[in-house]
């Protein structure tokens, strides 16, 4: 099998995988439910919704340029968009996004010249600035909110203005080791090292946006029951619980989120709502990103072949 059958049978799978993950993704609600739920939230609120969930995936496109200068390999803007859209889109629905994000990433990224070792660093990169984002914006919920954020996390007013300054102090550390250390920490057979300072800064500043735009889109859905900086510190300081509770996949902190914001359970309107808008609509979207990267792969491949038979 030539690798144009290769790249015909990728294709079909992704294809396969994009059919299956909108199936699984809105398999366990009925259309109606789906359609009250969309239906209930105020266009006002619901376009502003669809506008936060854009600029969050549009700050997480800034992840992967960032990390591309780190491993010396910086490609223009567009590809660097495409590739970050494409994986994460489909990373977010999938699941162990670090693993099925990053194998997106390496379709795209291996046709423009990163070898598997750049990509496994990009990926580190991308999921630091994920870590940093959600430590700094916790770290602020933490200090700002005390008495919510601290409920989240089951601390107390003095504990969490212990961990929110300790939060903000891990960030302002690891600006300060990339200002100063030098070297490399080996991991397998890939070595990693600290970016520059200016990157490391411009991580965070990415990191904590991307969150604050993720929390401003539910807050949108849930209808004003609630203020932003309640729903910022719930949803941050949860997904920070969780990540510290080694919770697989942070699983549950959207359920708990919305329960704890609301007083109930669940809310499934909003918990649906969200799904659709942060999750489901942006699948289509980066499935047809893929599919259009591999269509073009395997003409320009085809065109190769064709002018270099031998």
């Amino acid at each position: 099998m030539n690798r144009t059958h290769i790249l015909h049978a990728l294709l079909a799978g992704a294809t396969l995988l994009g059919g299956w993950l909108i199936y699984r993704t809105l398999g366990q609600y009925s259309w109606e439910d789906i359609r009250s739920s969309v239906l209930a939230i105020p266009r006002l609120n619901l376009c502003l919704a669809l506008a936060f969930a854009a600029g969050s995936y549009l700050c997480l496109t800034f992840f992967d340029f960032l990390a591309l200068h780190y491993v010396g390999k910086p490609l223009s803007y567009p590809r660097a968009a495409i590739a970050s859209f494409s994986s994460l889109s489909l990373g977010h629905n999938i699941g162990v996004a670090g693993l099925s994000s990053g194998a997106v990433r390496y379709r795209f990224y291996s046709r423009w010249g990163l070898d598997a070792g750049e990509v496994a660093r990009l990926v580190v990169f991308c999921g630091v600035t994920v870590g940093l984002g959600l430590v700094t914006l916790a770290g602020l919920c933490l200090l700002v909110l005390p008495g919510t954020a601290g409920k989240v996390a089951g601390l107390g007013t003095a504990a969490s203005v212990a961990l929110g300054i300790a939060c903000l102090a891990a960030s302002a550390a690891y600006v300060a080791l990339a200002a100063f250390l030098r070297g490399e920490i080996k991991v397998w057979k890939w070595r990693f090292g600290l970016p520059a300072p200016g990157i490391a800064a411009l991580q965070i500043l990415a990191g904590t946006v991307n969150f604050a735009l993720v929390a401003a889109c539910l807050h949108q859905l849930l209808n004003g029951d609630v203020g932003y900086l309640e729903t910022t510190a719930a949803y941050v300081v949860g997904n920070l619980t969780a990540l510290v509770s080694h919770v697989p996949g942070g699983l549950g902190v959207l359920e708990a989120t919305i329960g704890f914001l609301l007083g109930s359970a669940t809310s499934i309107g909003a918990l649906i709502a969200f799904r659709v808008v942060y999750f489901f609509i942006p699948l289509p979207l980066g499935l047809a990103c893929l599919l259009a990267g591999e269509v073009l792969a395997a003409n320009g491949e085809t065109a190769r072949l064709r002018d270099n038979p031998n």
